[in-house]
């Protein structure tokens, strides 16, 4: 078995006990030996394969080795740049349980947070550099931050990135740093987008992938067609007849997680709820509730698919299909972590077959599909998907003169709406 000292990772050794880390994964073995000598990578990973390890690992060693020199060391060396406070807090854990007992410093720049300490935070000596890219360009405006002495660029969940409209600020972030740099970027998925940003940002990659997109090891998907008006009440009996005391559950829309959470409340669960209106404070606390168990359920929208590290979280559950196919990689990437177990659930009424079979595309599958008994004849209800539905035909009013029985007497034939589309039977 490979170890990291056998990858070049000396120095390590109590920090990586104290986080469990018995050996490397596969994306570590791939990638940490191009990064030590110094290549650009492309490295397609999905959520909880240990890619943050494969990038805060090596960068460590060149940075405090004597190999590498920091030329300016008031100015920081390493630049993270991430889509979501919560990834950049989680890498900000990361980079500090690894980096204990060397002269590293580190700098979190991320919305929600105060500013002027960031500030303050900045006008000492730093190594390293973990961003979101707004608040990131706020303080290189405000001249706070100069990014001319960048050896290591990192851009994680790329593909988030562009998904939450960022290239522009990349762009102007990249033109900020230094050209002489190693430039390595991270991402779940593969685009045209991704590549025409991976031939801006990066000098003759090598490019390295695992499963992306298409494995889900150590994670049982189970899923269930369910009316609209009856997820909430399944959901409660499926918590509960399973005895699952940790759940994540994800939902399309904020409006949707708050009406959620104050259903499941109502139900005598303890709940708290994730989403991009609620406070930066709000949302840690949350979360810190959630993984000391303080409550039982935590409902997130998307803005909690990445970035979540929740040591041997059991369950995820879907309530609403992602719209976006990549995002069920990310949300059912939070259990099943390093090496464990875990279940997905995901909850499909019938106006969200689409979203469904876009899933099974990207993964190359298809999906078994059960139906609760109680909804059986909800979902074998006769439907007319051959016509789009057609307003009824009011009655004439009959003429006068002549025989109303004739004209105008008849009702119109009720007709039934039709679904947009209708979910397959792969069973």
């Amino acid at each position: 078995m490979t170890s990291f000292h056998d990858l070049g990772l000396t120095g390590f050794d109590e920090a990586l006990s104290a986080l469990g880390w018995k050996a490397p994964t596969p994306i570590q073995m791939k990638a940490v030996p191009f990064i030590l000598k110094g290549q650009d990578l492309i490295a397609m990973a999905q959520t909880g394969s240990g890619k943050t390890g494969a990038f805060v690992l090596p960068i460590l060693k060149r940075l405090t080795s004597c190999a590498f020199e920091h030329q300016e060391k008031a100015a920081p060396a390493v630049l993270i740049l991430v889509p979501t406070r919560e990834l950049a807090k989680q890498i900000d854990d990361c980079v500090c349980a690894l980096a204990q007992g060397q002269s590293v410093t580190t700098v979190l720049l991320i919305g929600g947070e105060s500013g002027l300490k960031q500030s303050r935070a900045l006008q000492k000596p730093v190594d390293i550099v973990i961003a979101t890219p707004g608040r990131l360009l706020d303080h290189i405006s405000r001249g706070g931050l100069t990014l001319k002495a960048i050896r290591f660029l990192v851009l994680d969940e790329a593909d988030r990135m562009l998904d939450m409209g960022f290239l522009p600020d990349i762009s102007k972030i990249l033109h900020e740093c230094n050209k002489n740099r190693q430039s390595l970027l991270f991402s779940a998925t593969l685009s045209p987008e991704i590549d025409t940003l991976a031939q801006k940002l990066l000098k003759n990659p090598i490019c390295v992938r695992i499963h992306a997109n298409r494995q889900a090891e150590g994670i049982e998907e189970k899923i269930y067609r369910v009316p609209k008006s009856e997820k909430a009440t399944f959901l409660r009996d499926l918590i509960v007849d399973n005895g699952w005391e940790q759940v994540l559950v994800f939902t399309r829309l904020k409006t949707g997680a708050d009406k959620l959470a104050k259903h499941l409340i109502e139900d005598g669960f303890t709940v708290d709820r994730l989403h991009g209106d609620r406070t930066q404070a709000a949302r840690s606390r949350a979360l810190e509730s959630f993984k000391s168990h303080a409550i039982r359920i935590l409902v997130a929208t998307d803005v909690a698919a990445r970035g979540l590290d929740i040591t041997q979280l059991p369950v995820v559950i879907n309530f609403d299909v992602p719209v976006h196919p990549e995002d069920y990689i990310h949300r059912i990437g939070r259990t099943a972590r390093a090496g464990l177990t875990g279940i997905a659930v995901t909850l499909v009424d019938k106006t969200e077959g689409r979203a469904l079979e876009a899933i099974e595309k990207l993964l190359e599958k298809k999906f078994i599909l059960e139906t609760p008994s109680v909804y059986q004849a909800y979902f074998e209800e006769p439907i007319h998907i051959d016509e789009p539905a057609r307003k009824p035909v009011k009655p004439k009013k009959p003429q006068k003169g002549k025989n109303s029985k004739d004209k105008g007497s008849k009702k119109p034939k009720k007709t039934i709406e039709a679904f947009d589309y209708v979910l397959p039977d792969f069973s």
